[in-house]
């Protein structure tokens, strides 16, 4: 069966086909069409993908498709809200299928990213991982045996809001404070840098590029946030236990300086156990959504 992927972002859509065994076939990209409310949007991706498929001479009708929406999704692919597309209470999993008349299953955008790495990126061979994506804020997804941890309400690795910082006052936009996102995310470092040392640098690519470049004050404040990402990872190690840690995001690009950051932010804090999670660094980018949707496309 061919498999299709769709990663739902707020401004562009990605959508992907796959072979049984994971190989992109051909891909696309599109705006989010949000102004026409949730039935134009699903109409819309369902146009492309036809496209898509059609321009490959692949029959539609053999082909079952993943979505990744930027949103919690409960099992049996409820979602209650997706903010930022103005989207609330329905399947759109079930909508879409309706439209392409094929398959449709719904999962989480950073749990169709970790299940992408997981399936034919850094964790292919692996039995467990989490993979954590450093960007505007810190999504997560975590696979077990094969398998998505989503949770009954959808909340299965949302590392981002998980309370690591009592010292911040500032509230996040879940609306608590002290979330590993405030402090740990790329627009969480720029504002630390900022916070901390006064540093004239707007971007986490600032920061680590000084850091790089030898300045010890955007070094110190990598190793502040990163510190709070260390300890994140190490509740994660004792509630489930992965093997691997992958690495990617927006501020991943900062390579093996700011994984080694990262790691030695973990590695003495674990201490049943003298093993430790393997780090890395994720390698598909921005097809990590679309790759994870088509595996999870079939069950």
């Amino acid at each position: 069966m061919t498999r299709i992927g769709i990663d739902l972002g707020g401004t562009t859509v990605k959508a992907g086909l796959f072979t049984e065994e994971g190989q992109l076939l051909s891909k696309t990209e599109f705006p989010t069409a949000r102004e026409n409310g949730r039935t134009g949007l699903l109409s819309d991706i369902a146009s492309h993908v036809w496209t898509m498929v059609l321009e490959q001479g692949v029959p539609l009708s053999d082909c079952a498709a993943g979505i990744g929406v930027p949103g919690p999704v409960e099992e049996g692919g409820y979602t209650e809200a997706i903010p930022n597309l103005g989207i609330r209470d329905c399947y759109m999993g079930r909508e879409l299928s309706a439209l392409l008349d094929i398959p449709v299953r719904i999962l989480n955008d950073a749990n169709a990213a970790a299940f992408g790495e997981y399936w034919t990126g850094a964790g292919r061979g692996s039995r467990s991982m989490i993979c954590v994506t450093l960007g505007t804020g810190v999504g997560a997804g975590i696979v077990l045996n094969g398998e998505i941890v989503g949770g009954a309400h959808g909340l299965g690795g949302e590392l981002g809001h998980v309370f690591v910082n009592p010292d911040e006052t500032e509230r996040c936009g879940c609306g608590a404070t002290g979330c590993l996102d405030q402090v740990a995310s790329a627009n969480g470092v720029a504002r630390y840098a900022k916070k901390l040392y006064d540093l004239p640098y707007p971007t986490a690519k600032d920061v680590c590029d000084a850091a790089k470049a030898g300045d010890a004050l955007a070094e110190k404040t990598l190793r502040y946030c990163m510190s709070f990402l260390g300890k994140a990872l190490c509740m994660v190690g004792y509630t489930v236990d992965p093997e691997l840690v992958v690495i990617g995001g927006g501020l991943s690009k900062a390579g093996p300086y700011l994984l080694d950051i990262i790691y030695d932010s973990y590695k003495d804090l674990p201490k049943l156990t003298t093993k430790r999670m393997q780090f890395k660094l994720a390698t598909l980018g921005n097809d990590a959504g679309i790759t994870g949707a088509a595996r999870y496309a079939v069950k």
